[in-house]
């Protein structure tokens, strides 16, 4: 090392000389990182953003992303706004908060999630977590043992799959079935499973497909687990999103049948995803996960997480009590209209096809039919060249594991919703081929 004019300078040893004579550092890129955030819907939109005509005056409309909250007719209740203003200013929550969660959240998620239940769940199966995403994250690192493998949807919440890849967890995806109302192909699920299979991921009111499982169905699929001797991950963020035919039913009811982890949020029903307040809850009445040394595992995959911040958690009894009925009913009648209107303006284009009405989630699946357009070779092609002609964001079918579908996010202002459809369809008929 040598020190000139208070600079010093390090004589790199020719061991350490790349091929061209520059340093090697013994850091880099790491390909397991690169290959799970490929997978992410983030990195999609991203792409797509950069598609965008920075020329065109018209607002974007962002009909790819699942986020509702920056639109004036979609604010939380000012209840859930009063909630963390009260908890800051209590001063009683500045401190470091217990790793599965300050306890009068944890009792106030339990008290909630049993309203709808036929049985009271404990405070102590509740683990608060920083959103729905960290409740995953835990739950992957817990699971991803070496050879072990997890049953994934098709189409799919992407996040799952990107935390799988990056836990070096192997996928085993098995289908979602347009034909029958986007149910749970229950053969492919026993085909695909084997003794390394550790669990089953179920999202219900389902992202990205807008269907909602019947109680029959639901029942099906713990009993399918059961048999299995599989974990069964109940994702139920959008758990209050029903406004079809079919109420919601947790899969929390099954949980005599196989041991069940129910994951949810307050950032669909109040419109505050960025509150990153969500939660983890065990229900394992016969001690099956408690025996099997799983509990253990989880609590340590806990201990090893940070946690939300203590404020919200310390306004999680007020949020959820203070917020009346009214504004819940409201924003499910805005959806549902949404949702309605989305379905009809599909049905007027001929080249995107929906195989059923959304009744649940803020999301709709089309499949394209491409021998009816020009010049666009699959569904990233047909979303970059939306992006770049209409300032219009759509996400590719890709994205979520269905190659030539597309997503299609219908929470949104119904102005948007509905210019966002004329843009649409100025597309689609610009790129349909011309008939002879």
């Amino acid at each position: 090392i040598t020190k000139i004019i208070g600079v010093t300078f390090c004589h790199v040893s020719s061991k350490k000389m790349g091929e061209n004579g520059a340093k090697r550092w013994n850091f880099g890129a790491n390909k397991v990182v690169e290959r799970s955030n490929s997978l992410t819907v983030r990195d999609y939109l991203n792409t797509l953003i950069s598609n965008l005509d920075g020329g065109d005056v018209r607002p974007v409309i962002p009909l790819g992303h699942g986020d509702p909250s920056p639109f004036p007719s979609f604010r939380t209740d000012q209840a859930a706004v009063e909630a963390i203003c009260d908890a800051v200013r209590s001063t009683k929550f500045n401190n470091y908060s217990a790793s599965s969660g300050v306890p009068v959240a944890r009792k106030a998620v339990a008290e909630y999630l049993s309203q709808d239940l036929s049985y009271q769940i404990s405070p102590n199966d509740v683990h608060i977590t920083a959103g729905c995403v960290q409740a995953i994250e835990i739950l992957i690192s817990a699971l991803a043992t070496p050879g072990a493998n997890i049953l994934l949807p098709r189409p799919t919440y992407p996040m799952y799959d990107s935390l799988a890849a990056f836990c070096q967890l192997e996928v085993r995806s098995f289908d979602l079935l347009p034909e029958n109302g986007w149910d749970v192909d229950l053969d492919g699920v026993e085909a695909l499973a084997d003794e390394k299979t550790v669990a089953i991921v179920v999202i219900n009111p389902c992202n990205p497909c807008g269907n909602v499982f019947s109680r029959q169905h639901l029942q099906k699929i713990a009993e399918t687990a059961c048999k299995l001797g599989i974990l069964l991950i109940a994702d139920e963020v959008y758990d209050h999103f029903a406004f079809g035919d079919k109420p919601f039913v947790s899969m929390a009811e099954f949980a005599e049948i196989v041991p069940v982890i129910v994951l949810g949020a307050i950032s669909k029903r109040w419109f505050v995803p960025g509150r990153r307040l969500g939660w983890m809850v065990t229900l394992d009445p016969h001690g099956i996960m408690k025996d099997s040394g799983f509990s253990q595992t989880l609590i340590h995959v806990v201990n090893l997480s940070t946690e939300p911040a203590t404020f919200i958690q310390g306004a999680m009894p007020d949020i959820i009590g203070n917020t009346k009925e009214e504004f819940f009913a409201s924003k499910l009648e805005m959806v549902k209209q949404c949702a309605e209107i989305c379905y009809e303006e599909i049905m007027k284009i001929p080249c995107i096809t929906c195989p059923c009405k959304p009744e649940g989630s803020m999301f709709t699946m089309v499949k394209l039919n491409l021998s009816l357009l020009e010049d666009i070779n699959d569904d990233v092609d047909f979303c970059s060249k939306l992006a770049k002609e209409e300032s219009m964001i759509i996400l590719p079918g890709r994205a979520v594991g269905l190659k030539n579908w597309l997503r299609i996010t219908f929470a949104v202002e119904l102005e948007l919703l509905i210019e966002g459809f004329s843009r649409l369809k100025n597309f689609t008929e610009r790129h349909s081929k011309k008939q002879p």
